[in-house]
């Protein structure tokens, strides 16, 4: 007789039929798997966190997740979180976002909740591209790269997320891939355990669009390959100069540190009410 298994993370997940949103070989569903093993492994209460997604390929994670959660428009996910947060300080409060979503249209937003030290949970998933809408040029997408509005190559110069981030005045920076999901997780624990904004930054695959137009190839394989060939430890790129890590992702922990969070410019007491 065989013995039929269930997902232990299956109980995060709403309990409905939902249609399947990624498309073949696309990392979002590696990613929240990656959530999910954080989440259960701090034995954290679904019912204390709240998840907000924007627009795009990556704000449809928290459409799966038994959370109350906050779907909206492009770029305004860290304006919720704000709002959310003050609030209800005792609710943790985790964004899912894409690079597009993020550091785009949602830069100015993000830099000030850097800044400001909001006691929020970033997860961006970094496909290089505005992958949902049809593969537009973005932020992150690397020099010289084919795009659909980019044929001949993009002549627009990437911006590091992470050294955005920290520069800002973010409390916990890492970027991994999602070739390395122990790493990730371990990563996405400590973000999730962490006081202050903390930002996982996760290199993901995508063979729809970015594979197919600056890789030349729709192989899931092949664009994660890409990924792998191109990165590089923390450790190792301090040894090498600027020229050695051209075009190259540094992956590790960025800054990890403590300072006071944002509360708002008028804090109430109890006895206030």
């Amino acid at each position: 007789m065989v013995q039929q298994r269930t997902n232990p993370l299956r109980k995060y997940i709403r309990n409905r039929k939902l249609p399947h949103f990624f498309c073949p070989g696309c990392g979002c569903g590696q990613i929240l798997n990656y959530f999910l093993k954080a989440v259960d492994d701090l034995q954290l209460d679904f019912k204390k966190i709240i998840t907000i997604g924007g627009v795009g390929c990556t704000a449809r994670i928290p459409i799966y997740l038994n959370t109350d959660s906050l779907h909206g428009v492009h770029g305004r996910t860290l304006a919720w979180a704000t709002g959310i947060k003050l609030y209800r300080p005792d609710l943790k409060v985790v964004i899912f976002a894409g690079d597009g979503d993020l550091v785009s249209i949602g830069g100015n937003h993000f830099l000030h909740a850097s800044r400001r030290n909001l006691d929020v949970t970033v997860i961006l998933v970094n496909n290089f591209n505005f992958a949902m809408t049809g593969g537009q040029v973005a932020p992150t997408t690397p020099f010289n790269s084919v795009t659909m509005t980019t044929p001949y190559g993009s002549k627009e110069n990437t911006i590091d997320v992470c050294k955005l981030a920290v520069s800002a005045g973010a409390t916990y920076v890492s970027r991994w891939s999602t070739a390395k999901p122990i790493q990730t997780v371990k990563s996405i624990k400590k973000a999730l355990q962490h006081k202050g904004f903390s930002l996982v930054e996760i290199l993901s695959q995508c063979p729809t669009n970015f594979g197919r137009y600056a890789l030349r190839t729709g192989d899931p394989e092949k664009v994660l390959e890409w990924i792998k060939n191109r990165s590089i430890s923390k450790t190792k790129a301090e040894k090498l100069n600027e020229h050695e890590l051209k075009d190259k992702f540094i992956l590790g922990e960025f800054i990890d540190k403590k300072r006071p969070v944002f509360q708002g410019t008028t804090l109430f007491k109890e006895e206030d009410n």
